[in-house]
């Protein structure tokens, strides 16, 4: 199952680390780690990615603080645990954990935390894909029997 974050928060995954890489790309790839680790805490997601670009995310979900044009990352991987993982689940975890802020992000973060679910400074966005609804899926595979007496 894939699952997709879109975030305004600068995880450029750079690969450096202590000693190798500037300050930037060492700071940059603490907070792709830290959104690795959030999203391990309750499966064992794989195939991580992430990129950005900047984009208008006016009527996107983010928080009311922000408009227009910014960059967008988006952060993607897999699990393969069918409902066990939706985003109510992710907005919990990711709920208030530390960030590192003044990277590359075209927005103003007052408190270097990820928000979730604040309407004003939500910056994090998550879909999962292939949902299904399983009580839907329940009623498609187990018809209705008619009750009547013929």
């Amino acid at each position: 199952m894939d699952v997709t974050v879109l975030t305004l928060i600068d995880i450029t995954q750079t690969n450096a680390r202590r000693g190798f890489g500037d300050k930037l790309e060492q700071n940059q790839q603490q907070n792709f780690n830290t959104f690795q680790q959030v999203s391990s805490l309750r499966l064992n997601p794989y195939n991580f990615t992430s990129s950005f670009e900047a984009i208008s995310i006016d009527n996107l979900g983010f928080g009311d603080k922000y408009k227009g044009k910014q960059k967008v990352w988006k952060f993607t991987f897999n699990h393969d645990v069918a409902y066990g993982l939706d985003e109510q689940m992710l907005q919990e975890d990711f709920e208030l954990i530390p960030i590192i802020s003044d990277l590359n992000e075209t927005i103003d973060i007052n408190k270097s935390v990820i928000r979730t679910t604040d309407p004003y400074e939500k910056n994090i966005l998550f879909t999962i894909g292939d949902q299904i609804d399983i009580h839907k899926a329940t009623e498609q595979a187990i018809p209705k029997q008619d009750n009547k007496a013929n």
